[in-house]
């Protein structure tokens, strides 16, 4: 399996732009981010900081977020939120440049809570539009993630994303298949992995409860790492899990040993 760092979760105790650099030394040869600026129109040194970071570390970017918002503040996307919606626009412009650029070519849209006083129809009818709207201006996969935790979040479930993917009716855009938000919503993970597997864009992991890392919790991601395996999967799983400890990857050492033994 090919393994790559959430950049925004993991190395917290870094500025930003630092770790990149920190996931090379640690061996990993590809990260992901979720949106690395304050704004959705970051200013073009700020992005060319940001290019240099992950250039200068030598590693892949495998995954980006468009700008969702104040996510500390339990934003959680923009697609579905017509206040917002020339705000979205106009970071699928700085989306698409940072893939061209970089060579990334998996961005995850968060489909944004529920708004007060627009019908729950209009937000799904938006969101559908800007998915659309994305995938004919970035070149790569867009991907559509049920998240746990976000009580006004409209997608907890792969049915609930399926359904939206139904609607777009466009095969770049896909399930963002993260294990941690599926199995914390209740979701038959096994099943989603085994009926939705022509539907996945990408993967990523945590272990749970804790949201901690692989064999901190009980979930069976390395029976579900191998069915994705062996069904074929060969995109990145992304690594995204809360550790602050000085070996976050020290399981991932034990996995390759026992593989090699």
């Amino acid at each position: 399996m090919r393994y790559s760092v959430n950049c925004s979760i993991l190395f917290t105790d870094l500025p930003i732009l630092q770790r990149p650099e920190a996931a090379r030394k640690a061996g990993f040869d590809a990260v992901e981010f979720w949106w690395p600026f304050d704004n959705a129109v970051p200013t073009g040194r700020e992005v060319e900081a940001f290019l240099h970071a992950l250039a200068d570390a030598g590693v892949q970017l495998s995954g980006l977020n468009f700008y969702a918002g104040n996510m500390p503040g339990g934003e959680r996307g923009l697609l579905s939120q017509a206040p917002r919606a020339r705000e979205f626009r106009e970071n699928v412009a700085v989306v698409a440049e940072i893939g061209r650029r970089t060579g990334c070519r998996a961005f995850n849209a968060l489909y944004g809570n529920r708004l007060d006083g627009i019908s729950e129809q209009e937000q799904d009818e938006l969101a559908v539009e800007q998915l659309r709207l994305a995938a004919a201006s970035v070149d790569g996969v867009i991907l559509v993630e049920p998240l746990s935790g976000a009580p006004r979040y409209p997608l907890t479930t792969a049915a609930d994303v399926l359904r939206v993917l139904n609607r777009v009716g466009l095969p770049q855009v896909k399930l963002l298949a993260d294990l941690y938000h599926l199995a914390v919503n209740g979701d038959d993970v096994q099943a989603v992995l085994s009926t939705c597997f022509g539907r996945i864009g990408h993967v990523q992991i945590a272990d749970a409860p804790g949201r901690g890392a692989p064999g901190t919790g009980d979930l069976p991601l390395a029976a579900w790492l191998t069915e994705l395996d062996l069904a074929g999967y060969d995109g990145w799983i992304g690594l995204e899990y809360q550790d602050t400890t000085e070996q976050p990857f020290a399981w991932l050492s034990r996995e390759r040993k026992e593989s090699l033994a």
